[in-house]
């Protein structure tokens, strides 16, 4: 027991104190949080352009859908098949041997290529989700708002996505969740982020018990604090409902 106590204690300092290691899991927060953050927000302009597309495509009868909206609805489609149905990491590996070739190996350009590599793998699962909000609104709303005079971008901004918005919140919770866990991949780049960082601690001290479980217990802070905002959140939607 002592033996097993001292050999924790060893890995702890090796993990966190020895050279200041700890400083590999503050920077790695950092840049975990921010590719999170940046991706989830490009994300979410994809997803509800997307999804505005397609449920005006869905809801307009067969004779009256135009040429514009027939081929944007098919770029949409075949968006959404290919990025749904290629593995994240090999998007990334895409998007930074491939389409960032010619850019030098900064993490300036590691983060901005990882920020539109998640980015638009979210943004494709993010549409799917709005568009099932924007398809359970009753199609009475949408009357409704033409027939006081609003233009059809005014009334899905003004009374559609509002009501589709609170309908698909815990679905969206989940994909923050989601991506926030996937920007682990970015290490196959070289970016220094959390898990990054307790690789580098594993190469310096030859100690992974304690770096991987450090960053593993990060990441469940992260989710539960994540969590209990959305739950917050939820809660004055649903207060803010029965005023």
């Amino acid at each position: 027991m002592e033996k097993l106590i001292s050999s924790l204690q060893l890995g702890l300092y090796q993990t966190f104190i020895l050279d200041n290691n700890y400083q590999y899991f503050v920077r790695g927060i950092g840049i975990t949080l921010l590719v999170t953050v940046f991706a989830l927000i490009l994300g979410l302009v994809i997803g509800v352009i997307i999804a505005i597309i397609r449920s005006a495509h869905d809801q307009q009868p067969v004779n009256k859908r135009g040429p514009v909206l027939k081929f944007l609805n098919g770029v949409c489609k075949v968006y959404l098949t290919v990025i749904r149905g290629t593995p994240t990491m090999v998007q990334l590996l895409i998007m930074w041997f491939v389409i960032w070739a010619s850019a030098r190996a900064t993490d300036s350009n590691m983060i901005r290529c990882a920020i539109l590599s998640f980015g638009i793998n979210s943004g494709a699962y993010i549409a799917e989700i709005i568009r099932s909000g924007i398809m359970s609104i009753d199609a009475g709303q949408m009357e409704a708002g033409r027939s006081l005079g609003m233009s059809y971008a005014d009334t899905m901004r003004f009374i559609i996505i509002p009501q589709a918005f609170k309908n698909v919140l815990p679905a969206l919770g989940n994909e923050m969740i989601t991506l926030l866990k996937e920007t682990s991949i970015v290490t196959v780049i070289g970016l220094k982020d959390l898990t990054k960082g307790a690789m580098i601690i594993q190469s310096k001290t030859y100690q992974a018990f304690v770096p991987f479980f450090a960053i593993a217990a990060i990441y469940l802070v992260m989710v539960m604090f994540l969590t209990w905002l959305l739950g917050k959140l939820e809660g004055r939607l649903r207060q803010s409902d029965i005023r």
